[in-house]
């Protein structure tokens, strides 16, 4: 008799299964864990100085395991590194002395520079698969780095084209990837979902009490326009190297919050969106607003309904914390100053740059090459990306690698799959966003140039995918019949 209760017990008010996380593959994530753990573990026995040094090369070493063994894991952890890299050499320069250059800032573009591998293997049959627009703009980076050799260090040549070659490589990966689509599509919006709670959760925390770590590298680097090294004078950079890259980073996880179903979305977005209004960055906000037109104009009625609710309740969440201290001051201030132009010193000194700076690189037409040292922050704007490509590429080099970008945004915007697939839609959307912000910002290169590409890559293996379904859908239609 006790024994038929129990077992009508166990059926009909079974116990809940205790709260877990399941890290698997377990291979996979110990070695991120392994990472995770031995880089705290000299950070709190004050050995910065060895981890400075080995950061990056165990950064490439589990990268590239990950490449190999896991490759969505692989999309998703050098994402991260580029997330966390600028925050982990920060902490060691704290503890253990200022160096600028820092090799810790190695490990972003050598864990990205694994996808060569990629590049290498399908490059007899890249045009064949559609790839013609990556093989451009890589014909115009190789461009540069051979006038680079010719007209500048090689050190200098070498670290500019890890900078410039490692984002089409990236957005070249995941775009041959596109049998994998569903699969990244999942890694992608989680990735940033959880990189927008955390980072914007960072960057609020930052802006109240300017960590040790914080001060200690805005007073290294003595950038008056990074903000003050106190509490409420930072301009949010959170784990990344400056505002500008932390905006552009959070504006992208912002936008592909509105495709992502998780019900951490919307604390995601209440962190994020106040960091991003906190980090100061016009252009970003400029970048997101491109975005969001882009990707609501894209959708079908009922998609554009149900985004429109989800911008409302988000904007229930965020504008009450814009409207309190210490926040409102800061940030209205900075709104009022796109309807003031004149008073700002920023916007002034960007011009006055511009006129000077634009006559001298629409002159290039050979370019200095990679690791020039022309250095355009002798003109005053060392931030566009369009007097960057002009410089460094010149004409020569600037047509393919512009005519790349360019083939690629109108097969993007032929393409009718944004109608029902919201993560392409915003994928696309991201990338001309940061695109659009060319004059403002190096968006070619870094993580400014990851953010481009990546997007780019997803949005053109979403393209693939769909097509050769419904191609095969058709043959199958066709059998059938």
């Amino acid at each position: 008799m006790k024994q038929s209760i129990k077992r009508v017990r166990s059926t009909t008010n079974p116990q809940r299964k205790p709260f877990h996380i399941s890290l698997q593959p377990a291979p996979a994530w110990g070695a991120i864990l392994g990472l995770v753990i031995f880089s705290a573990l000299c950070i709190l026995a004050n050995a910065g100085s060895i981890l400075r040094l080995t950061f990056p090369v165990a950064s490439l070493a589990v990268g590239a395991f990950l490449y190999q063994r896991y490759p969505i894991i692989y999309i998703s952890f050098t994402w991260w590194i580029w997330f966390l890299s600028p925050f982990v050499r920060r902490l060691i320069d704290q503890q253990s002395g200022w160096v600028d250059p820092s090799p810790v800032l190695l490990a972003p573009p050598l864990v990205t520079f694994v996808t060569f591998l990629t590049f290498i293997r399908y490059l007899p049959k890249s045009y064949s698969l559609g790839g013609l627009p990556f093989l451009l703009s890589f014909i115009g980076v190789f461009y540069g780095f051979f006038i680079g050799l010719i007209n500048n260090s090689i050190q200098s040549v070498i670290l500019n084209l890890l900078g410039w070659l490692t984002p089409i490589l990236f957005g070249f990966h995941l775009f041959i990837r596109w049998r994998d689509y569903p699969l990244l599509k999942q890694n992608i919006q989680r990735t940033f979902l959880w990189g927008v709670l955390i980072t914007g959760s960072y960057g609020i925390w930052q802006y109240l009490v300017a960590p040790e770590w914080d001060r200690f590298w805005l007073i290294n680097t003595d950038v008056s326009t990074f903000g003050s090294p106190e509490p409420f004078g930072i301009r949010v950079f959170s784990t990344m190297n400056s505002p500008q890259p932390f905006a552009a980073f959070i504006m992208a996880g912002l936008i592909l919050l509105f495709s992502s179903q998780s019900s951490w979305r919307f604390v995601a977005a209440g962190t994020g969106y106040l960091a991003f209004l906190l980090s100061l960055a016009r252009s970003a906000w400029f970048g997101w607003l491109v975005g969001i037109l882009v990707f609501i104009s894209s959708l079908k009625p009922q998609l554009q309904m149900r985004l429109m609710l989800t911008i409302l309740v988000m904007a229930i969440l965020v504008i009450p914390l814009t409207n309190i201290e210490p926040f409102s001051e800061v940030i209205h201030s900075r709104l009022e100053s796109f309807s003031n132009t004149q008073k700002d010193s920023s916007f002034a000194a960007r011009t006055e740059a511009y006129s000077v700076a634009m006559s001298i690189a629409f002159s290039e037409f050979i370019g200095k090459g990679l690791g020039n040292v022309i250095n355009i922050a002798e003109l005053g704007s060392n931030d566009s990306g369009l007097l960057s490509i002009l410089f460094s590429l010149g004409w020569l080099g600037t047509i393919p690698y512009m005519g790349g970008i360019l083939l690629i945004f109108f097969s993007l915007f032929q393409a009718s799959e944004g109608r029902f697939d919201t993560f392409f839609s915003a994928s696309r959307a991201i990338a001309l966003a940061i695109f659009a912000q060319i004059g403002l910002n190096s968006v070619l290169v870094s993580i400014f140039g990851v953010l481009l590409w990546g997007f780019i890559g997803i949005s053109m293996a979403g393209i693939k995918y769909y097509g050769e379904r419904n191609k095969n859908s058709a043959v199958k239609l066709v059998n059938s019949s």
